[in-house]
């Protein structure tokens, strides 16, 4: 199987991931010994991963990845994606925008998944005692 073709299912498991999703089908995409990173943890197996989703969907109302673009080379692959959220069925609704990069092992399940956004902009910011501060920073930094 092409790492292409692999992309395009990942692609379709995060579109289409919800609570309902059991971690057998976690396993049908990931390795054993899968290797996670975002702005606020990282994780080494897929019990750990599959533990971050189940929070994410417990914590959340409506949580959903959009992705925008991507682009592969061999077995790594950039992923560009919007994740939409409410913190609550009252609130509205909130996204952050972000890039993965993704590693296929040979088998064609990934072995890596590292995301990157900007947690300052998107979580930090959002607490009034903490946006004051960090706008104190970047306008000194922009001097």
């Amino acid at each position: 199987m092409s790492y292409e073709k692999r992309l395009e299912e990942y692609i379709n498991f995060f579109e289409k991931l919800n609570k309902d999703v059991k971690i057998d089908k976690y396993a049908e995409i990931y390795e054993e010994h899968i290797y996670f990173e975002d702005p606020f943890q990282k994780t080494y197996t897929l019990n750990a991963l599959y533990k971050i989703y189940e929070e994410m969907f417990q914590n959340l109302h409506k949580p959903e990845f959009k992705i925008n673009e991507c682009a592969i080379n061999q077995n790594i692959a950039y992923i560009q994606w919007t994740f939409s959220f409410k913190m609550n069925e009252k609130s509205s609704f909130e996204s952050i925008t972000g890039v993965s990069r993704v590693e296929f092992a040979e088998n064609g399940k990934v072995i890596s998944h590292i995301d990157y956004w900007d947690s300052s902009k998107n979580v930090f910011e959002k607490i009034p005692i903490l946006r004051n501060i960090l706008i104190f920073i970047k306008n000194k930094i922009k001097t």
